[in-house]
This record gives structure tokens, sequence and C-alpha cells, in this order.
């Protein structure tokens, strides 16, 4: 069984003091690709260096809707430039909306919109952050796409309603489901996965926040864990887990355009280096 965690911050110092054994749990736990996503573009260049280590990690870079107060004119075209720079870069982001902690919603929609037209121009998918602000995130991809076009993307670490849901399956994006999905209070996020369809599916786990029921409790979430996260969704869904396992990694592929044959690490005990069968069917598709 193979898995992809398509969300994580490696970068984080919390991960500094034990990366290597983190990784050897996540290559143990099944785990034979990562998509590491960037807050801001200064720390791409140590995002990089972590992918020097660890050849299964992809990358993305841009600015969270958090941080929009750094954006300054030059962002943009940093932005763009470190996009072409590294073609382990494989997406925009993570870029988005927040209104929960923040208000200046017209700031963090110019920067999610500059960040949609680099996606764009670049035919990379945005990695987006959305937080009580799904109907602005639906109002303005609708406005972008109907300007510019189709645009390939991943909700990630969706918490939304089923209704919220359906909006951005319309728009061609793909909802990726975090530890949240694995909390008891999470109904409408576990109502959520049980609709996505099977090709549109994905998992993170959004390291190093909201572990995962059974390891809630600890400090740090760490990607061996995503493994939980894909038990429950196969759960919710009454699959097999390895059916789970094999629908989620063959939309990871598809989605971030990964090759099946470069950057695979050939240290998973157990575990082969190349996709499944059924994944090499699916991507071949």
């Amino acid at each position: 069984m193979q898995l992809v965690d398509t969300h994580v911050h490696l970068n984080f110092e919390s991960f500094q003091p034990d990366l290597d054994e983190v990784a050897q749990n996540w290559r143990e736990a099944g785990v034979v690709r990562l998509i590491h996503s960037c807050v801001e573009p200064s720390e791409f260049e140590g995002i990089q260096a972590i992918a020097d280590r660890f050849p299964e990690l992809s990358f993305a870079v841009g600015l969270h809707p958090l941080d929009v107060e750094k954006w300054t004119p030059d962002t943009a075209s940093q932005i763009l430039t470190l996009a072409q720079s590294d073609h382990r870069v494989v997406a925009i982001g993570e870029t988005g909306l927040d209104f929960y902690k923040a208000e200046n919603q017209d700031q963090q929609e110019q920067a999610f919109w500059e960040q949609l037209t680099i996606a764009h121009q670049l035919d990379l998918p945005v990695i987006v952050h959305c937080r009580d602000a799904a109907d602005e995130m639906a109002r303005l991809l609708r406005s972008f796409c109907a300007d510019y076009g189709a645009i390939r993307g991943v909700m990630h670490c969706w918490s939304g309603t089923p209704k919220e849901t359906q909006w951005f399956l319309d728009l061609g994006f793909y909802i990726s489901f975090s530890g949240i999905v694995t909390f008891k209070s999470a109904r409408q996020v576990q109502e959520s996965a049980q609709m996505v369809p099977s090709d549109r599916l994905l998992i993170e786990t959004d390291c190093p926040f909201l572990a995962p029921v059974p390891k809630r409790g600890e400090r740090r979430n760490q990607p061996a864990y995503v493994r939980y996260v894909a038990e429950q969704v196969a759960r919710l869904r009454q699959v097999p887990l390895d059916r789970l396992a094999d629908e989620t990694t063959a939309n990871a592929y598809k989605v971030f355009r990964l090759s099946p044959e470069e950057h695979l690490s050939p240290f998973v005990p157990g575990f082969p280096c190349t996709p499944l069968p059924q994944t090499l069917e699916r991507l071949q598709a």
C-alpha cells in the first residue's frame, strides 16, 4: 500500500531535531510522496534543502492569506521566478482566504488573485487555504475561471459543508482531508468526505498541525499519521483501505503531475518504489 501526504510543513522548527527519524516513520508507514507547502517565499531555500535530503518530496511556493501584510509590488514576480527555478515545484501555494483571524479581505483577495494568475500562467495547480470564506472563495474562483479559463487546484485541509464542497467540485477542484476528519465533532467534514467522487479525493496531514485520532494528544503531527486519515476516510466511504490508498495516490500524482519514476524514495521497507499496477492504470486513464 502506498500513500501520498499532499500537505506538509517539515521546515517548521519542531521537526529540526529529528527529521531523519520522522522520514523513517513515513517510509515505514508507506508514504511514498509528499507535497511541501509554502507559507511565504522566504521559506523557499529551506524547503529546497529538505527536498535535497528526501527525494520523495515535491513542493510549492506562495504566500499564505494570514501573511498578506508581507505582500509587496515585487512578491508576484518573486513567486513566479521561484516557481520556474526548480522542477520540483508542482504547485502555487498555499494561498487563499482566511477570514477567521483576519479582516483584511480586500488585501487577501488581491494577493490570491495574483497567485491564481501565476498558477494559470505556469499551468500549475493552486493549493487553496479557505477558512470562514467559502462564499467569497467560490465567487472569486468562478470569476477567475470566467475570465481566464479553468484552473487546477486543491481545497486543502477541507472543513466545509457538503453544499460548499459541491461548489468546488463543480469548479473542477480536488478536495483534501486532514486529521480533522477523524475528530468526533467533525460531522459535516465527514459528510463531505463521503460525497467527494473517488477521482477528486486527497488526503494530507497539514503537519505539524491537526494530529489525527488516535494521535490527537500529541503536540506534533507528522506525515506517517496520514495513514490514520486514510483509514478514517475509508471507513466513512465503506471501502477497503487499499482501495482508498490507491485512489488518493493516483489522484495526487494526477493533480500535481508527479512522475512515477522520479524522486521516489528507495528506502521504504516492504513497499515498492513505483506505483502499484492499479495506480498506473489510473494515471494513464
